[in-house]
Parts: structure tokens; sequence; C-alpha cells
């Protein structure tokens, strides 16, 4: 570090809190869709092999929308919203709107095309906030900054989660819909509408972005790339040039995300039959389990929310590589411990670590990414980091069914212990990563 830089006064914690409160909102989307889809599948009628295929269109999405969002973010310039937040707003709406019509599915296809389309749209909205916070704070306090981003998802997710049982136990709300898909899921989803437009919005009104240095030459250089083929061809080649610590980061994401996806999949029925003894969505323990399932992704979510300001002196004094090592295997531990807790309250127990790897994965890799990548790539840098996150997702929805059928024998609670392996093999493959070199 330069004494220049060790002289800058520190980013003042409201500015990051006002660049970083967007992602509350952003939560709300994916902690609603984490904690029912599987539910809303088995209500409609899916089976279980079918439930990773219904699943796609997260990943897929991901793997479409967030590297071409990544590139067009770093060649916007709007005199008012500036770079980022004009997708920042695009995604809200789409968003909300998505969330608004998913709980009135009424049939398998339809909650299946919506998730595609909501999973687009908050794709279009999170992936310029990874990189709005690399252009906003120095390398010294990208940790704060993504930190900051891990308090706010585990603070949406937090309420998001345990929405339907809030509803139902503190506020009486009873399952009297003439749907399938119960009340308290459908205000859920209407809650969550609001809030993600309402989040996003406030980041929007309170955080400026600086024009380039120099506007005309980022015109015209942006006008010389412009075209599909141009586009492709700085993606193929960003990918061929990925720096050797992200290309060891990838490994560490790939293990990673196939064990939460293993937990979102599964874990919600896994909890209804396994832990509630539920046979079947027809039977009342059913949504008792799959509301309590939800209040502990809240948990974990809750722990995800205190843990992150945690993180940024535990990764100053230990280093990001230990410190995301330690954090992944108390996740795989967290898993693994599900399937013999002797009561559902313990399962809140199991949140615990998951709630730690949860808080570390949403910021510590992103932090040692944002240090290895060249200026003016962030947003498409951020775009193809994603890869490593929904490749393994895709490989999940296409072959999981299969898995479970011929090796799990359809047993939700073995695909949730199998993603505490996952996160174990992780831990150890972040020990490959090099070593800053500052």
């Amino acid at each position: 570090m330069t004494t220049a830089s060790a002289a800058a006064p520190r980013t003042p914690f409201p500015v990051i809190w006002n660049m970083s409160f967007g992602f509350l909102g952003i939560q709300f989307g994916w902690a609603l869709q984490m904690a029912n889809m599987s539910a809303i599948y088995e209500y409609l009628g899916a089976t279980p092999e079918q439930i990773p295929m219904l699943w796609l269109a997260a990943p897929l999405t991901g793997l479409l929308v967030q590297p071409i969002v990544g590139r067009l973010s770093d060649r916007t310039w709007h005199p008012t919203l500036g770079r980022r937040r004009p997708y920042f707003l695009v995604g809200a709406v789409l968003s909300s709107l998505a969330l608004l019509a998913m709980p009135n599915s009424s049939a398998l296809w339809m909650a299946a095309g919506l998730l595609w389309i909501l999973d687009a749209s908050i794709n279009v909205a999170m992936e310029p906030f990874r990189a709005f916070v690399a252009d906003l704070l120095p390398p010294g306090e990208r940790a704060r900054g993504f930190a900051m981003q891990s308090f706010f998802i585990g603070a949406g997710a937090v309420i998001a989660s345990a929405l339907p049982w809030m509803l139902t136990n503190w506020l009486g709300v009873a399952n009297t819909g003439t749907g399938a898909i119960p009340t308290t899921v459908r205000l859920s989803f209407y809650v969550g509408a609001a809030a993600f437009f309402g989040a996003v919005l406030y980041t929007i009104l309170t955080t400026r972005e600086q024009p380039p240095a120099d506007l005309a030459a980022f015109r015209r250089d942006t006008a010389a790339s412009a075209g599909v083929g141009a586009g492709v061809r700085e993606i193929v080649d960003a990918v061929r040039a990925m720096p050797e610590t992200m290309r060891r980061l990838a490994l560490v994401q790939v293990s990673t995300w196939l064990g939460l996806f293993c937990m979102w999949l599964y874990f919600a029925p896994a909890v209804a039959r396994s832990v509630f003894g539920a046979e079947d969505p027809a039977d009342p323990r059913y949504q008792q389990g799959v509301e309590w399932a939800g209040v502990c992704f809240g948990a974990y979510s809750l722990v995800c929310f205190a843990f992150a300001f945690l993180l940024p002196p535990m990764a100053q004094r230990r280093g990001p590589r230990v410190t995301h090592a330690m954090c992944l295997l108390a996740g795989a531990a967290g898993l693994v411990s599900v399937a013999v807790v002797p009561s559902p309250a313990w399962l809140l127990a199991s949140m615990v670590g998951v709630g730690i790897a949860w808080a570390s994965t949403l910021s510590l890799p992103y932090a040692m990414l944002a240090d290895a990548i060249p200026a003016g790539k962030t947003g498409i840098y951020m775009g193809i980091f994603n890869f490593f996150i929904v490749i393994p997702e895709i490989v999940a929805a296409l072959g999981f069914g299969w898995v479970m059928t011929h090796l799990l024998g359809n047993d939700r609670m073995l695909a949730v212990v199998a993603g505490g392996g996952f996160l174990a093999l992780a831990a150890l493959l972040v020990l490959r990563i090099p070593r800053p070199s500052h």
C-alpha cells in the first residue's frame, strides 16, 4: 500500500451503507424463492426428480445475463443515473412485477416460466451492485463494502425467509386461500415486491457515481466496441486472460455453490418430511415443516447479518484465504448435522454454521477477486465470475434428478448432507489460492 493511500481518509459509514442498501431488496427476491420455490413446485404437483430441472432458470439466466449486463454497465454513462444505476432501476421494476405474479401461479409450467423471468430480472439488478462497490471504494476498503452487502443480504433474508411463518404465528393469517399456494406465501411475495423496489430505489437516490475522467474518450471507446460480435469477443478474451487468482477461486466457487444448491433444492422438503414426519404435501405437517424451514433460512441469514461485522477484522488478521476456509468448514458441519438433529429447534443450531459460511461466501471471494482483476473491466469480470456459480447449478439441475433417483433413493435429507460435503471440499480448495502480493 502506498503512503498516499495509507493516509487517505476512510469512506464514511453512511456512504457504504447507502451504496449497499439495495441488496436488502435484492435479497428479498432471492430469499423468497430459495425458501419457497421447491415447496411451490410440490404444491403444484412436481415430483422429487423434477425439482432440479425446474430450478434450471436460476443458473441459466445468471450465465447469460450477468456477463452481458456487466459488460454493458462498464460501457454505460447516463447523465442522471450514471453507470450502474440504470441497471439497478430496470432490474428492480421487472423483479417486483415478477414477485407479484409468482404466487398466483395456477400450474407448474406457469411457476417455472415466472421463475425464469424473476431470475433474469434479479440478475440485471444484482450484477452491477458487485462492480458498484469496486468502483466507489479504494482497494483497502472493498472488504468493508462487500461485508456491508453481506449484512444487508442477511438482514433481507432473515425477514423474507421467515415471512410465511411470521404471518401465521404472529399475525394469525390463516391459509384459507382457494389456490394451491398458501395465503401466507402469496402475501410474502407481495411484501417482497415492495421491499425489492423500495430498497433499490433508495440506493439509486442516495448514491452518486463519478463520470469517466475523459468522457469524450470513453464515448469513443464505447462506440468503437459496440455490437454483439465485439461483446462476445471481449467476453471470450477476458475469459482467456483470467488472472491465476480468479482461476483458482473458480474451483472454490464451483464446489461452494454445488453445496448451497443442494441445500436450497431440498432443505424445505427434507425438513417437512424427515423432521416433521409429513407423508406428502397434503399432510398439515408438511406446511408446518416448510414454514419452519423458512425460519431456519431466516436464522442462517440472521447469523450472516451479525457475522458480516466480524469478517473484515478476521480477514485482516488471518488473511482472506484462511478465514474463508474456516467459514466454509463451519457451513459443512452445519449441513451435515441437519440429518441428526433430535428436534426441529435444533435445526437453528445447525444454521449457525451455514450462516457463517454464507456471510463469507458473499464477501471474501469478491474481495479477493476485486484485487486481482484489471481496472476498467470490473463489470465484465464480475459477470464472468458468476459463471462459476451458475455452471455447477446447471450441472446440478440437469443431473441431480438422476442422482436422487439412482443414488439417494429420493431422500431429500441425503441431498442436504451431500451439500455439506461439497462445502468441505471448497474449504480445502481455498488454500490453493495464491497469497496476495501486497
